[in-house]
């Protein structure tokens, strides 16, 4: 959770390697979506609100749209171990446990996801699982639980990837599945080898529910399309959408997370959250793209004064383009369908994946788009 400066990962080289042979433990095939507590309460996590979360995306349309993951996040434990060694959960703030709170979440049809961190203490101050790898992956399975989010606070200097592989391999040792989400906030070039260890890993320091901040990552990560895949996943962060930015705001960012196949992790008050932002975050057509199952990161096809194209190409030959207009002035953005690698038809279908507006092209493409907005295509042959 540590806020670090984005010139570190977007100085970095850009991704032209494919990835390392994937984690295979079987989880994120696509990109995990779910919940995280942390953009919206903070330390201000408990039951109640893990509860009425996991039902809010059970009645929203949320959880028929794919989120699967209801994730805790820092500050659900004491500040000490019992005298077996094992982290003890806040009962002030979980009354039936995580085991309890793991148990409501799983009648829903979701799975659960704990925090915690490769250093001696979780960002916020609580014990940490460095050297108790072991002990505490045994607990969490114990618990039911089905995702793991690995800070990299107070981490005694020791690297990264040597942290994070013991974990993953205490994980594996408990014979649970259980997702593991890397975030060492692109520390040591966590792309290059994080498939080997995660299912998905951070690229930066922390977002926040800012369009500068959004902005700044989408950069970051957009460079790094070679080395995401089926199992293994770039990690933008959280999703700010409802926390403050415009409605054409939450709309790009969530249009740019699933061009980039993404984890798609709503980090608002889902149980309080508006019909424009539950709308927002349950697009099934934009999610499609996300979770397409070729599972390729979409990538920058041109980027001119702020005007920027992105494609990714799908399972069954279709191409997701987004224009994105970073500027504050509406813009004409245009691409052609040779630029976004679709050729060899004498016409093309462009369904507008926002509106569901239809229309044809023989190979241009070109919108309005709107300031700090995105215009978003699924492009198909006649």
């Amino acid at each position: 959770m540590k806020r670090l400066s984005l010139v570190l990962a977007a100085v970095l080289a850009l991704a032209t390697a494919p990835p390392a042979q994937a984690l295979g433990n079987g989880l994120a095939k696509t990109p995990q979506m779910g919940f995280n507590d942390w953009n919206a309460y903070g330390c201000n996590v408990s039951e109640s609100l893990i509860k009425s979360t996991a039902l809010a995306m059970h009645n929203n349309g949320m959880q028929a749209a794919g989120y699967q993951y209801v994730n805790i996040d820092d500050c659900w434990l004491t500040h000490n171990r019992d005298g077996n060694g094992n982290l003890v959960p806040d009962r002030n703030k979980f009354p039936d446990g995580i085991a309890g709170t793991a148990q409501y979440v799983h009648s829903l049809g979701l799975k659960l996801g704990i925090y915690e961190d490769a250093g001696t203490a979780t960002c916020a101050g609580y014990p940490g699982s460095l050297g108790h790898e072991r002990q505490d992956a045994a607990l969490f399975a114990s618990w039911g639980v089905d995702y793991l989010k690995y800070d990299n606070c107070n981490n005694q200097g020791v690297g990264a990837q040597s942290r994070y592989t013991a974990m993953r391999d205490a994980l594996a040792a408990t014979g649970r599945p259980i997702l593991f989400s890397l975030c060492n906030w692109g520390q040591e070039n966590v792309w290059t080898w994080g498939s080997q260890v995660g299912n998905s890993w951070r690229t930066t320091g922390d977002i926040s529910p800012s369009f500068s901040s959004m902005l700044g990552i989408f950069h970051a990560n957009v460079r790094l399309s070679g080395y995401a895949g089926p199992g293994g996943w770039n990690d933008p962060d959280m999703l700010e959408i409802g926390n403050g930015m415009s409605a054409t705001e939450d709309r790009a960012e969530f249009s740019l997370w699933a061009e980039m196949a993404a984890p798609l992790i709503a980090g608002t008050n889902i149980a309080g959250a508006s019909s424009t932002t539950v709308s927002i975050l349950a697009n099934k057509a934009v999610i499609a793209v996300d979770q397409d199952s070729l599972g390729k990161q979409g990538r920058m096809v041109s980027s001119t004064n702020g005007h920027d194209v992105l494609a990714k190409p799908l399972a069954n030959g279709d191409v997701s383009v987004v224009l994105f207009n970073e500027t504050g002035s509406t813009a004409t953005i245009s691409t052609t369908t040779s630029a976004i690698g679709k050729t060899g038809a004498a016409g093309y279908n462009l369904t507008d994946l926002w509106s569901g507006a239809k229309s044809s092209t023989t190979g241009t493409i070109s919108a309005s788009v709107p300031a700090h907005g995105v215009v978003m295509y699924r492009v198909s042959s006649k």
